[in-house]
């Protein structure tokens, strides 16, 4: 049974085209960066390196420096880079503690690692406090980070908050069809 989470967790990484991107404005480096991030394509390294020269040559503002760290890590998570990814949420983190995007995205790199669904679960709460502009992914990742630890209850009702502010995704439906409420 928690292969099927880890799986849904995984498929839910490859196929959104990120759980936050952090917008950046412009005609620059960083702006293709997020733009990567924001897109439904595979990333390739050559992405990557456009994220690195963004941080590396444009003198980017604090926020956009948070932001294209934020967006690097994405396209390394969904390459499968998951320690890099976490790398750069953590950096991200450090410079603003308040981007809930690091959390929610961090959140979800440690769901894919083995046996760090209990380190996840404050990722999406963390995420939560601090506005995620996408609450039902935290919802979400929270919930699969709670049936992984064996928190069958506060899952159910995770996955019934993501499937109200979302009521067209079905990945929370099919795992709500799952429970029966006694």
């Amino acid at each position: 049974m928690r292969s099927q989470f880890l799986f849904a967790a995984a498929a839910l990484l490859a196929a959104s085209p990120a759980a936050g991107a952090v917008t950046v404005l412009g005609n620059s480096s960083a702006r293709l960066c997020y733009e990567a991030a924001e897109s439904h394509m595979s990333p390739s390294m050559t992405l990557i390196r456009t994220c690195d020269d963004a941080m590396r040559d444009e003198g980017l503002s604090g926020y956009d420096r948070v932001a294209t760290l934020v967006n690097r890590g994405i396209l390394k998570a969904r390459l499968g880079n998951l320690d890099e990814a976490i790398v750069d949420y953590d950096a991200a983190l450090r410079s603003d503690p308040n981007e809930a995007e690091a959390y929610l995205n961090k959140g979800f790199a440690l769901l894919h690692l083995p046996d760090a669904a209990r380190q996840a679960r404050p990722m999406f709460d963390s995420a939560l406090e601090k506005k995620t502009r996408r609450p039902e992914l935290a919802y979400y990742g929270r919930a699969v980070a709670n049936e992984l630890s064996g928190e069958v209850r506060a899952a159910y009702d995770d996955y019934r908050q993501a499937s109200r502010l979302d009521p067209k995704w079905q990945d929370p439906k099919a795992d709500l069809a799952r429970f029966q409420v006694r």
